[in-house]
């Protein structure tokens, strides 16, 4: 019964950011705050940023689930913890949208969007939050102590908004991608005994969901730096607080690859691929630099040639099956 009334703030969630996208998408093509649909044969200008309306669904999603606790449930449990993750979320989020605001070509330096996000660690380290030991191969558990809040969590949090960013670009993919690794956060949240980070997990994916009815292909609005750095930290501080470290990181499998596939082109080639005569998406380089030239790559080995939803959904197969890799091999520990 207690689990079902709080179950609300996930409703909250979605209906906020579905109420609250319509009127966002209006007022930032009157603003001018808009972006060129590139994948198109007619680009058309969309709303950018839009996953501002994610953050403000998640925000009154969560403050219902506290409120439901103060209220009715006469309970105080974890808040320490939710309004650390969320003060940290809302940190994260005002750097990601000061950088959309100010344009992606144009945008921060890398170093200083590092050190802020940084910044943004603070009241997860204020609170000492998760567990300062970590296991590792042949080496057993090894005691960080003041190390881990200090060091591991800014560098954990920093590691996964960052990286969370490179793949883009392709309508719903971030969205998408989101959804998928979130909603197996909750599931081990909830299979570790972390119910309360279950439904914060999943007031994040509701509000994603409600994001995806409207940058789904054809998108009307873009994400934006606020979204991916939104879902990247969350993911980070999800992990660090339930103590599922490791997990997490097998999860993020396909990104770590970005990382590196990135890194061949020295972090300066896009994800982005071309449209040819026939309207099919082919390759913008002569290498592959990304985790979607390389679904573009091998879509064209086919006959049924690349489009930008089947680069999405082939992508999204590959999370999906890491996901499950990583639940059969950590099964163990999350399912006790």
């Amino acid at each position: 019964m207690i689990e079902t009334i709080l179950l609300i703030s996930i409703w909250i969630s979605f209906f906020a950011t579905l109420f609250v996208l319509p009127s966002w998408i209006r007022r930032a093509k009157n603003a001018g705050l808009v972006g060129e649909d590139v994948h198109k044969t007619e680009r058309s200008k969309l709303a950018e940023a839009g996953g501002v309306t994610v953050i403000v669904g998640f925000a009154l999603g969560v403050l219902v689930y506290v409120s439901i606790n103060t209220f009715i449930f006469e309970s105080t449990k974890n808040f320490i913890e939710i309004f650390a993750l969320t003060s940290s979320i809302l940190l994260i989020s005002f750097v990601a949208f000061t950088d959309d605001i100010l344009g992606w070509k144009i945008g921060m330096r890398r170093r200083t969007r590092i050190i802020l996000v940084a910044f943004a660690s603070i009241p997860l380290v204020a609170i000492n939050a998760g567990k300062s030991s970590i296991g590792l191969p042949f080496l057993g558990n090894i005691e960080l102590g003041i190390f881990y809040p200090l060091v591991f969590i800014p560098l954990g949090i920093v590691g996964a908004t960052t990286t969370f960013n490179f793949l883009a670009g392709f309508n719903g993919l971030e969205a998408g991608q989101g959804i998928i690794l979130l909603t197996s956060l909750a599931l081990v949240s909830f299979f570790t005994g972390n119910h309360w980070l279950s439904i914060v997990a999943l007031c994040a994916v509701a509000s994603l969901v409600a994001f995806l009815i409207f940058n789904f292909h054809p998108a009307k609005v873009f994400p934006g730096d606020v979204l991916t750095y939104f879902v990247g930290g969350l993911i980070a501080i999800v992990a660090i607080l339930g103590n599922f470290e490791k997990v997490a990181v097998f999860f993020f499998i396909p990104f770590i690859i970005e990382v590196f596939l990135k890194s061949r082109g020295r972090f300066t080639k896009e994800s982005f691929g071309k449209i040819d005569r026939k309207g099919n998406l082919i390759l913008g380089y002569d290498k592959i630099y990304s985790l979607s030239h390389l679904a573009i790559y091998l879509l064209n080995k086919t006959k049924y040639k690349a489009s930008e939803i089947k680069v999405v959904a082939l992508i999204w197969s590959f999370q999906i099956v890491v996901v499950l890799i990583g639940l059969a091999i950590f099964n163990e520990g999350i399912f006790r």
